[in-house]
């Protein structure tokens, strides 16, 4: 009895709360509190280390594991970027070239024609990635769970795995040497040593998603790239990331103007990504041989 009092209560704070939501100066801010945890043994020098070395570059990369944002968002666009008022400086000009060139720019969305716009720098280099929004196979759960004064409702979902494999590009690494030793020995092996040249297909990784949403705000968006559930996400976590919503405001007294990026290079997230994996390759690659020609992007 309890529980149907308490999800009617919901349904007439949702309608109610609706009529506010026609206006056309309707606008919200979220603040979200975002920890990406690192498995150190991935890495190359990672499997040598020791805890405490661990626990020692775990703490020196932690101005980046975790990182405060807010999504500024109406009923059709939302913009979600990094709160520079409490980014933590990063310690050293190469350090912040380093830092910055990794870090997500302003994620711009428009849930009414389906943009994905993200304002990307990377190295010097202005980028705007672009994609069309394809709605995720959200599975609607009936758990429930208080975020805040919010009444939040699961959904989960899956999509393939979209971010840079840094632990495959230091693999590919040290695979060319062991390559190269394999070509010296072609002409015994023949075409088998051809056939183990030529690098195996990754399989397409999944990445599983649990999202908390509530309908107390009904409105179809999300931190970064993740939307579509009928109230404003609260909290999701994707494979080794989870961000939390610490606040939000309705209504501010002081709008902001959600503007559309329109500056830099045009890709796609694919194409921004093999650029990605170009260049670090080609950093990895020159490393130790001084100055030598660099590719230009």
């Amino acid at each position: 009895m309890k529980s149907a009092i308490s999800k009617l209560s919901i349904l007439i704070f949702v309608f109610l709360l609706s009529g506010t939501l026609n206006a056309q100066d309707f606008q919200g801010k979220a603040y979200y509190f975002s920890k990406t945890t690192m498995d150190m043994s991935r890495w190359g020098r990672g499997r040598q280390m020791s805890e405490a070395q661990k626990k020692q570059m775990e703490a020196r990369m932690k101005q980046w594991l975790e990182k405060t944002y807010v999504l500024t968002f109406n009923q059709e666009e939302s913009m979600f970027k990094e709160d520079e008022k409490l980014a933590a400086p990063v310690g050293g000009r190469g350090q912040s070239v380093w830092g910055s060139s990794f870090s997500a720019g302003p994620q711009y969305k428009n849930i009414k024609t389906k943009t994905f716009l993200q304002d990307q720098e990377f190295f010097g280099k202005q980028f705007l990635i672009k994609e069309e929004m394809k709605p995720l196979q959200w599975k609607m759960g009936s758990e429930t769970k208080q975020i805040g004064q919010y009444t939040c409702f699961k959904a989960t979902a899956s999509r393939p795995a979209s971010e840079v494999n840094w632990a495959s590009i230091n693999r590919r690494g040290r695979g060319n040497n062991a390559n190269a030793e394999k070509k010296t020995d072609s002409t015994k092996a023949g075409n088998v040593a051809d056939s183990a040249d030529k690098p195996a297909k990754e399989e397409v990784k999944m990445v599983e998603i649990v999202a908390w949403y509530s309908p107390q705000i009904p409105v179809s968006q999300g931190p970064g790239e993740y939307w579509g559930l009928p109230g404003l996400i609260l909290e999701v976590s994707a494979g080794n990331v989870t961000m939390l919503c610490s606040k939000i405001i309705i209504n501010p007294q002081e709008k902001t103007k959600i503007e559309t990026p329109e500056k830099g290079k045009v890709v796609s997230k694919k194409e921004y990504n093999e650029i990605i994996t170009g260049k670090m390759e080609e950093l990895r690659n020159s490393r130790g041989r001084g100055n030598g020609r660099r590719r230009n992007f």
